[in-house]
């Protein structure tokens, strides 16, 4: 039988700290039981990854009317089957793209769809439905998924595909985690010469130049992102830093990398080892660090790791500190074609006029839909940064966010910690499809979140 603690958790944001009750299974039927395992009246159950989503998608607060049970998934991450012809992989969901990476990136094979680290799960991965920065060439997470195992509340584990309960693999496709647990999924591999990206670096002075260099960039162009100062206003609002990349060829290394060219390599890592204190993040030093990496990323073609193109922050253990005890919000929205440019610069404006400084805010202009009920991604522009924890920003976030319904954009759930419930009803059109559906996987009510709770989901 499982063994449960009760604990305070949080997400990577540290906002909010919630009480629930937790469980760590070591072995499948562990995991099985703890996550079907009857408790008190109200007790609700949720299966969680590594805990990186930002806000609450990951907790279940303990309440004194309903238990809030987790069920960590972190140790159960083993390789079920792989073809090396076809680089279709099928692993239980608790394996971590760090540990996928450093398996199969020797043989030639790369995630297909990454989020801005590698210490997220399989399961973590399609419950969000995560993008990466090839999102306007590839699509999201769930494009390469071709099937997943999924334990019901009923007991019943069901394999969903596309042809297979289509409708439950569309709504478990960004439902973060409120349809079943994720038991295992299937992916397809992208095949790769050598673990080095090819970089073209470019500096710009303003957002349209910024858009510009997104423009001129070839429609086949697999990655890219950009940096903005989020500081900046008038003339240099939208000033930054464009990244483009390519999987480098081999014939293009040099030196130890064109000796060893699929060999992960070594980063060196650092630690932030407190939380950092408040004046830390005065608009004063966020726009001095803003100014310095502005001027030190001039324009240039390069070749680095996949370590420092896609997870420079995985390299420094422990930054979400940066922010302090009271933690922060990364607040991600999308911006449709139209109002498009005009749109995000208008979001941009609002967020450097509130002087709510960010050292992290990127920008990047996104593909189709996928299909997933709940899903974040579609065509437009998303803009993303790192707010601290202070008083007044959940009501400047719900203003931004009344602004984003009114230009048909939508919030990120893994990353949303204070949308309200009629904002969120407004940003997400396959939300009774999503319910419908939910209700036939779970119709006692079985599992939930702190987010499903808050949403009223």
């Amino acid at each position: 039988m499982p063994t449960w603690s009760e604990q305070q958790t949080a997400c990577w944001g540290n906002h909010p700290v919630q009480p629930a009750v937790v469980a760590r299974p070591e072995r499948a039927r562990t995991l099985r039981n703890a996550f079907l395992e009857p408790g008190p009246v109200g007790t609700t159950t949720l299966a969680r990854g590594l805990g990186r989503s930002y806000g609450d998608a990951a907790l279940n607060e303990d309440r004194a009317d309903a238990r809030g049970r987790l069920v960590l998934t972190e140790r159960l991450g083993r390789v079920l089957a792989f073809d090396p012809e076809t680089g279709i992989l099928e692993a239980e969901a608790g394996m971590s793209l760090a540990r996928l990476l450093e398996t199969y990136l020797p043989q030639g094979w790369f995630v297909p769809v990454t989020p801005g680290t590698r210490f997220v799960t399989l399961g973590g991965c399609l419950a969000a439905d995560v993008h990466g920065k090839n999102h306007h060439s590839d699509g999201s997470f769930v494009t390469f998924v071709e099937s997943f195992e999924l334990l019901l509340s009923s007991g019943q584990t069901v394999r969903c595909s596309r042809e297979e309960r289509p409708e439950l693999f569309w709504a478990t496709t960004g439902g973060m985690g409120l349809t079943g647990m994720i038991i295992s999924v299937c992916l397809r591999l992208r095949r790769v010469d050598s673990a080095y990206i090819d970089v073209s670096r470019t500096r710009t002075g303003s957002l349209d130049e910024t858009a510009q260099v997104f423009e001129s960039l070839a429609s086949d162009t697999t990655y890219s992102v950009a940096w903005v100062d989020m500081l900046a206003r008038g003339a240099s609002l939208g000033r930054g830093v464009v990244f483009a990349g390519e999987h480098a060829p081999v014939d293009r290394l040099s030196g130890t990398a064109a000796r060893s060219p699929l060999v992960w390599p070594a980063e060196k890592s650092r630690s932030v080892p407190i939380d950092f204190p408040g004046f830390a993040l005065s608009p004063l030093s966020v726009k001095a660090f803003n100014t310095f990496y502005h001027m030190r990323n001039p324009t240039r073609v390069f070749t680095e790791p996949v370590t420092s193109f896609f997870y420079p922050l995985d390299a420094v253990r422990g930054w979400n500190r940066i922010y302090g005890k009271r933690g922060f919000q990364q607040y991600q929205v999308v911006i449709p074609p139209d109002p498009g440019l005009d749109g995000l610069r208008e979001i941009l404006d609002r967020l450097a006029a509130s002087k709510r400084g960010s050292f992290l805010a990127v920008i990047k202009p996104m593909g189709a839909e996928s299909g997933g009920m709940l899903s974040f991604p579609r065509p437009g522009w998303t803009v993303s940064l790192d707010l601290a924890q202070t008083p007044g920003l959940d009501a400047m976030l719900s203003e931004l966010d009344a602004r984003v319904i009114e230009m048909g954009g939508r919030r990120y759930l893994a990353k949303d910690a204070s949308m309200k419930r009629d904002h969120f009803e407004a940003m997400y059109p396959k939300l009774d499809e999503f319910r419908r559906v939910r209700a036939q996987a779970d119709p006692d009510g079985k599992i939930s979140s702190s987010l499903a709770r808050r949403l009223g989901l």
